[in-house]
């Protein structure tokens, strides 16, 4: 089972989100410690990360096979999530 890790900046996007988003993008964050790599996901072109699709946001994080660590880096609307 992984560990989740959030950094500071995507704590501060998740409190940013509507309500109903806000819970379903903490489930799915939570849900990654026992499916890092769920259906769906996809690796990031150029970067050690993966984007998670929840709605019309999207999650990413990086994953540590070795440590057993999983940490959201960044959580924001599909316009903005690249930027």
């Amino acid at each position: 089972m992984y560990s989740i890790r959030m950094r500071g900046s995507a704590e501060k996007e998740i409190r940013n989100l509507p309500h109903g988003v806000r819970q379903r993008v903490v489930t799915t964050i939570q849900a990654l410690a026992e499916a890092p790599r769920p259906q769906g996901c996809q690796k990031l072109s150029g970067r050690d990360a993966w984007r998670l699709r929840v709605g019309r946001y999207r999650i990413v994080d990086t994953i540590q096979d070795d440590a057993l660590i999983i940490e959201a880096v960044k959580v924001a609307h599909r316009r903005e999530v690249t930027r």
